[in-house]
C-alpha cells in the first residue's frame, strides 16, 4: 500500500493513527480558529496526527434553504489563516473543476464528494492540482469500482489518493457499513480512512434536512480501525444542537478524547498484528 504524505506525518500502513476533524461546515472564521485550536491540541495529547476538516460550501444538501457556507473566497481565506496560524494540514470539498484549481492553492487535501466521485472532469483537475485526494466511496458504489476513480487520479500523474468509505444506501433514508470495504479498497494500493460520521447518517430522514444517529458514531469507528483502516474522519463540533450542517451526525467536543484514546488503542493492537 502507498503511504500518503502530508505536512510532517504520513497516512498508511505503519503510520500512526490520523484523523480529519472539524466542524462539517464554516460557520465563520472566529469558531474555525477555536475548532482547530481546541482539536490540534487535543490530538496532539494524545499522539495522534490531525487534519483540519471544514466546507466553504455543502452543494449537497436536502433544501435549497440549507446553510451551505461562507463560499470559496470567503472559506479559502478562512481555511488559510487556520493553516497559518496552527500549521496543521486542512481539508476541504470540492464540487468542480474550477473549484479544484482555487482550493489546490490553499489546502493539502481536496476531497471528491461521494455523489461526484465518477465524475472525471472534477477528478482530473484535483489530480492536477498536485494536492492529495481524498475520494469519498458513492453510496451507490462496490468498493472494487473505486479503482477507476483511483486510476482518474493516476492518469493525471498524481498518486497521493486517500480513499473512503461512508457507507452504502441500505433502503430509504438509511445507510449500511460493510467493513469488507476497507481491506478490498486497500488492495488498490491507497490507505483507506472511514467516515464515521456521514456513515450514520439517514440522508433526508427530516424531510428538508438528513437525519442521524450520533449514538453508533463510536461503535462504527471502532469496527473500522479494527478492520484496518489507516484514517478516521470524524466531524466535531462544541455544540451539536447549534450546528449549521449535520447537527445529527458530528461529535460533540466533550466526548472526543475517551473514544480517541480507545481508538488509539484498537488501532495498536491491529498494527502490531500486521
Amino acid at each position: 500500500m502507498k503511504e500518503v504524505p502530508l505536512k510532517n506525518f504520513k497516512i498508511g500502513q505503519g503510520h500512526p493513527l490520523a484523523v480529519m476533524s472539524g466542524p462539517c461546515v464554516i460557520e465563520s472564521e472566529a469558531l474555525a480558529l477555536e475548532t482547530c485550536d481546541f482539536l490540534k491540541d487535543l490530538f496532539g495529547s494524545l499522539g495522534i496526527n490531525f487534519v483540519y476538516k471544514s466546507s466553504y460550501d455543502k452543494a449537497n444538501r436536502s433544501s435549497h434553504s440549507s446553510f451551505r457556507g461562507p463560499g470559496i473566497n470567503e472559506g479559502l481565506k478562512i481555511l488559510s489563516k487556520v493553516k497559518e496560524k496552527f500549521n496543521v494540514p486542512v481539508i476541504t470539498d470540492i464540487h468542480s473543476p474550477e473549484d479544484a484549481r482555487e482550493a489546490g492553492k490553499v489546502c493539502d487535501i481536496l476531497q471528491i464528494p461521494a455523489f461526484l466521485c465518477r465524475q472525471t472532469d472534477l477528478l482530473i483537475a484535483a489530480a492536477e492540482t498536485g494536492a492529495v485526494i481524498n475520494i469519498k466511496k458513492g453510496q451507490f458504489m462496490a468498493p472494487w469500482d473505486m479503482q477507476n476513480a483511483v486510476e482518474k487520479i493516476r492518469s493525471a500523474g498524481n498518486d497521493k489518493i486517500i480513499l473512503t468509505d461512508r457507507g452504502t444506501c441500505f433502503g430509504y433514508n438509511n445507510l449500511v457499513s460493510d467493513m469488507r470495504a476497507i481491506p478490498i479498497m486497500q488492495k488498490l494500493g491507497v490507505p483507506v480512512c472511514f467516515d464515521a460520521s456521514h456513515s450514520v447518517q439517514l440522508p433526508g430522514g427530516h424531510g428538508t434536512s438528513s437525519g442521524g444517529q450520533r449514538e453508533f458514531i463510536p461503535t462504527l469507528a471502532k469496527a473500522a480501525i479494527a478492520a484496518g483502516c489507516n484514517c478516521i474522519f470524524m466531524e466535531s463540533h462544541p455544540n451539536p444542537k447549534e450546528a449549521k450542517s449535520d447537527k445529527d451526525s458530528v461529535m460533540p467536543f466533550s466526548e472526543m478524547k475517551s473514544l480517541f484514546i480507545v481508538l488509539k488503542q484498537i488501532y495498536q493492537i491491529v498494527q502490531s498484528g500486521n
